[in-house]
């Protein structure tokens, strides 16, 4: 009766977001009404776009943070905990206020990246050349026209890939680069996009990473008593990548309502895994080989102006190759074969002006075939019949949500979503899980005659979300637990945020500025955490419910663009938060009320751009960036033993960009008139990072040394 009451409740209660049948008819082709080519973009949303307001970052933002993949970019937005593993190839995940990487899901152009088997998405694999926006929400994004499967994560990450924009008369374009640096890095990238009919264009994009990822470190550790254990120089080691990725998209739009567009992705790679430093021990002999392919469809149109439809289509196959004959380590050789199908389709109907509902199902089937080559190799010399380890998962999604305007005053958002898991060889298979969500939108000044220039929304949400066990957590040998229950996270945020602008610029000379600020507070509770605990031996071990974890934190961000005159703008974007993640499962534990490993209390980071451009279009530009990670714990007993010392890195970087060949430059507001190919120009740009300027030591993860400082050297071309 509660959940019938739940559903019945979420239903009824009108909740968030403008009015979707005035501006969403087509979003994406909607969107390239305002991506002018690589020119600045303001890397907030307007408020009155959001319930909840996401952070994003887009446009050459991305180039001035001094990152190569996602990962690195990512690292600058509030209540965000990245795991490195040091170097170019290290794994990185990323945890979205402390409620573990599997709770956030990444989004490839509107579409899940899924991992069945560990249910974590590597963000280092991800490169930012062909990345157009970066968006992070903490709870849903802020739209009921979505698949099923988005309302199902507490936080979501959503990667948009750069879309093509061709100007009257324009038909290819051409951009390659090459970047190097230290420890061996090269990266080349070559992309073009080709105008094939009025609505049909194709894009391409390739990249190469090499780097052989040895770079020195100072591995130093003190005893409680004072007494220096270590302290020495040592070189990295088994930290080399390459990697090769490729995509190829198309996309289509037609008439004004609808579009359609197939993206196909590959990326193989092969690395050493750069395990931990410990006991003076400095390399080890563990290797990696990834081979990640999928290709995805999407295809939206609207009906009688009130009835959208969208469907989504995936297929994805994964190879993972995991040798070890490091003779410290107990020896491993394992094959893992993923393979996803997924479907969705979403529809949203407009009831009124100020009502919209709509309805969502998703499907998806996932398969895990995993070898032990030691073990077939035994087998065979024994004459015993080779075995492969084979696991499925059926998942069903099945999502109601409504949303209403009040006049832009207010807007509230409800939704609630059935979900039903499936397994072969698991008990995991239980009645549906129904998780409702509230947001609401308060907006006091939305139609006041100041609003032009001052705007201030008050933001607040209630949401559940279940984190189903992963392959590994349910079947891993020695270790996994087929009755294991799916963890359940409730989320409560409150948030206020303002805009305040005065770009009223006419001349070069004239100034103006525009300011964004947030402040949230949030708590959020886990309950039935999966844990490993150990059996009695020091390598079995077995997967638990046992958790429960309380996490209070407070989140401040604020961006600010001053125009100053001479076509000069200053940027700064500043994030902080703190939190406070502790472990209530058994009062009876030596850990209880202790901080969870590798959570820290407080946390920032700081970018600050200059930048310059001529009457000619040429482009010049300074940028610094400062991010501070303090005090953590890397065990979950908070003492001296387990203690994290805080770090921080300083990076600057400096660009220019260059009109080389004739053509129409750019206007001060960055525009341009139409204009063809024949006269269209080429345009150079150069790039210098310095990467942890002051040469810090420090250590994200317990025992992996980061880099010291180091450079990087792009050179771009684009036509």
């Amino acid at each position: 009766m509660r959940i019938k009451k739940y559903i019945l409740w979420g239903l009824l209660c009108v909740c968030t977001i403008e009015m979707h049948a005035q501006d969403t008819a087509v979003p994406d082709s909607a969107d390239t009404r305002h991506r002018e080519m690589d020119e600045v973009t303001v890397t907030a949303r307007a408020l009155e776009k959001d319930v909840i307001v996401p952070q994003s970052l887009k446009g050459e933002e991305l180039q001035r943070l001094n990152a190569l993949s996602v990962a690195d970019a990512v690292r600058y937005f509030s209540g965000v905990q990245l795991k490195d593993y040091g170097g170019v190839g290290g794994i990185k995940t990323i945890n979205v206020r402390s409620m573990g990487s599997q709770h956030t899901a990444v989004y490839y152009n509107g579409v899940q990246l899924g991992n069945a088997q560990n249910g974590q998405v590597d963000l280092g694999r991800f490169s930012l050349d062909n990345m157009e926006e970066i968006q992070l929400y903490k709870g849903q994004k802020s739209d009921i026209f979505q698949s099923a499967r988005e309302f199902g994560a507490a936080g979501n990450v959503y990667l948009t890939t750069r879309k093509p924009y061709f100007r009257k008369g324009e038909k290819v374009h051409v951009h390659g680069q090459m970047r190097f640096g230290s420890f061996g890095l090269a990266n080349p990238n070559v992309g073009a996009d080709v105008r094939l009919t009025d609505g049909l264009s194709l894009t391409m994009d390739a990249e190469y990473v090499h780097a052989h990822g040895r770079y020195p470190f100072r591995y130093r550790r003190v005893l409680p008593t004072g007494e220096t254990a270590y302290d020495t120089t040592a070189i990295r080691q088994n930290g080399d990548v390459n990697a090769v990725r490729t995509e190829l998209g198309l996309h289509h739009y037609y008439r004004t309502t609808g579009f359609w567009r197939l993206h196909g992705y590959n990326y193989w790679s092969e690395r050493g895994i750069p395990g931990a430093i410990v006991n003076n021990v400095w390399r080890n002999g563990e290797r990696l080989r990834d081979r990640n392919s999928f290709v995805q469809g999407q295809w939206q149109d609207r009906w009688w102006n009130r009835w959208q439809t969208r469907v989504l289509i995936k297929y994805a196959n994964d190879y993972t190759h995991y040798w070890n004959y490091d003779d410290k380590l107990l020896p491993a050789d394992n094959e893992y074969l993923q393979q996803e199908v997924y479907l969705s389709l979403a529809n949203q109907v407009t009831i009124t002006k100020w009502w919209d509902v709509s309805v969502a199902y998703d499907y998806q089937y996932n398969t895990l075939a995993r070898e032990n080559l030691l073990l077939i190799e035994s087998q065979s010399a024994s004459g015993v019949e080779n075995s492969i380890e084979r696991f499925y998962r059926h998942s069903h999604w099945l999502s109601a949500a409504t949303a209403i305007n009040v006049k832009d005053y207010l807007r509230m958002q409800a939704s609630v979503l059935m979900t039903a898991v499936s397994n072969n060889q698991s008990a995991l298979s239980q009645r549906p899980k129904f998780t409702p969500g509230v947001f609401f939108s308060l907006r006091p000044f939305a139609h006041s005659s100041i609003r032009p220039l001052y705007d201030l929304s008050l933001n607040a949400f209630y949401k559940q979300s279940y984190r189903y066990p992963t392959f590994n957590d349910l079947y891993y040998t020695d270790m996994g637990n087929a009755n294991l229950r799916p963890e359940l996270a409730r989320q409560h945020s409150v948030e206020v945020a303002y805009r305040l602008s005065n770009d009223k610029r006419q001349t070069t000379n004239d100034c103006g500025y525009e300011i964004a600020a947030s402040l949230s507070y949030y708590y959020n509770r886990v309950t039935d955490k999966i844990i490993a605990y150990p059996k009695g031996q020091q390598f079995r071990w077995t997967m638990l419910n046992l958790g429960e974890v309380k996490i209070n934190g407070v989140d401040a961000k604020a961006d600010l663009s001053l125009y100053l005159p001479l076509q000069f703008v200053l940027r700064t974007r500043l994030n902080y938060t703190y939190q406070t993640a502790i472990d209530v499962t058994n009062p009876a534990d030596t850990y209880y009320r202790h901080q969870i490993p590798y959570i820290p209390w407080h946390s920032g980071s700081a970018v600050v751009g200059l930048e310059w451009t001529s009457r000619r279009g040429d482009h010049y530009g300074l940028n610094y960036s400062f991010i501070y990670v303090g005090k953590r714990y890397c065990q979950q007993e908070n003492t001296v033993y387990n203690y994290v010392q805080p770090w921080y890195t300083h990076d600057m970087s400096i660009y220019g960009e260059w009109r080389m060949a004739k053509g129409e430059s750019r206007s001060a507001s960055g525009g341009a008139s139409e204009h063809s190919d024949k006269c269209r120009p080429v345009w150079l740009k150069a790039n210098i990072e310095i990467n942890n300027l002051l040469g810090q030591d420090y250590e994200v993860i317990q025992n992996y040394p980061m880099p010291k400082q180091n450079v990087r050297c792009t050179v771009a071309v684009r036509y």
